[in-house]
């Protein structure tokens, strides 16, 4: 599998018309690297046409270049998913492009981590608007689109957790209440639309190597309302010196962290008809850590 998905990453074989998701249109918030770019990149090979939203638009148009150079179809859309009108925005362009919608990824967000009592009001209701707030007004907003009686055509919700909401986590009470309560937005979502035929899961992700699990120490930085809030974990693996990193990976069953390519592929099958029964349902793609 991960050789397969490095081959999608690289290019070397066109957008599939008989893939998993042949002729469905896909939202992916936060796509413009990390997770989200595998995610597009991925759906894409499988046949799926790709809105690749993400707060940085060069990115985002970058990850388009890559699946049209493949042979896929993708348009990319700027924004801020906490934004007012991002919802309308998103939907308009995909609507306008391609039709309809069969499914959202809510994969776009942050970590702005502080101890429970040096944890500003601030910085405990942006995270609950991003990871929480911004997902719902954009299914919300869908639903015309979705949630439609008698439609047989594939079609899902993927919401994005962590284990830091199964389990919570040192540093990260707003972030872990925030993918805490996905969980339950997930299992309502399930509820409500899949007398629709619409499936919702969530996929709770463990140490999957991002800028947001790479080394504080490295810099990576992202702007929230003027102010540069650092990424990443202190004393983590670094990328500038990866010899000085913790031994964290043998607290994983298979031995290593996961790539971003690894994370992908469960939001792919999830997405795809190989989970046509599966709704309401949380996965852990964690490598086994934290059973």
């Amino acid at each position: 599998m991960a050789e397969r998905l490095s081959q999608v990453a690289g290019h070397l074989s066109n957008a599939n018309p008989r893939g998993l998701l042949a002729g469905e249109v896909a939202i992916i918030t936060g796509a413009g690297q990390g997770i989200g770019r595998s995610s597009a990149i991925l759906f894409a090979k499988e046949g799926a046409k790709v809105v690749v939203s993400d707060l940085d638009v060069k990115r985002a148009e970058a990850v388009v270049d890559e699946i049209k150079a493949a042979g896929g179809d993708a348009i990319a859309v700027g924004g801020d998913v906490a934004a007012d009108d991002f919802p309308k925005t998103m939907l308009d362009a995909t609507i306008k492009k391609y039709g309809k919608l069969n499914h959202i990824v809510n994969n776009a967000g942050f970590t702005y981590d502080r101890m429970f009592h040096t944890t500003p009001d601030d910085a405990f209701d942006i995270i609950m608007k991003v990871h929480v707030r911004a997902p719902f007004r954009l299914i919300r907003a869908a639903a015309p689109y979705m949630r439609i009686k008698g439609n047989t055509e594939n079609r899902s919700v993927i919401n994005v957790s962590s284990t830091s909401g199964l389990h919570g986590n040192v540093g990260q009470a707003n972030y872990a209440a925030a993918k805490s309560a996905v969980l339950g937005l997930t299992k309502t979502l399930c509820k409500e639309w899949g007398p629709f035929g619409v499936r919702a899961n969530t996929v709770a992700f463990g140490h999957i190597k991002t800028r947001l699990t790479a080394a504080k120490e490295d810099g990576a930085t992202i702007e929230i309302g003027g102010r540069k809030v650092a990424l990443g974990i202190p004393g983590a693996a670094s990328a500038n010196d990866p010899s000085h990193a913790p031994p964290a990976d043998r607290l994983v069953p298979l031995g290593r962290a996961g790539t971003p390519d690894d994370a992908a592929g469960s939001i792919l099958f999830l997405a795809s008809p190989l989970a046509s029964f599966v709704s309401g349902h949380t996965l852990e793609c964690t490598g086994g850590q934290g059973i």
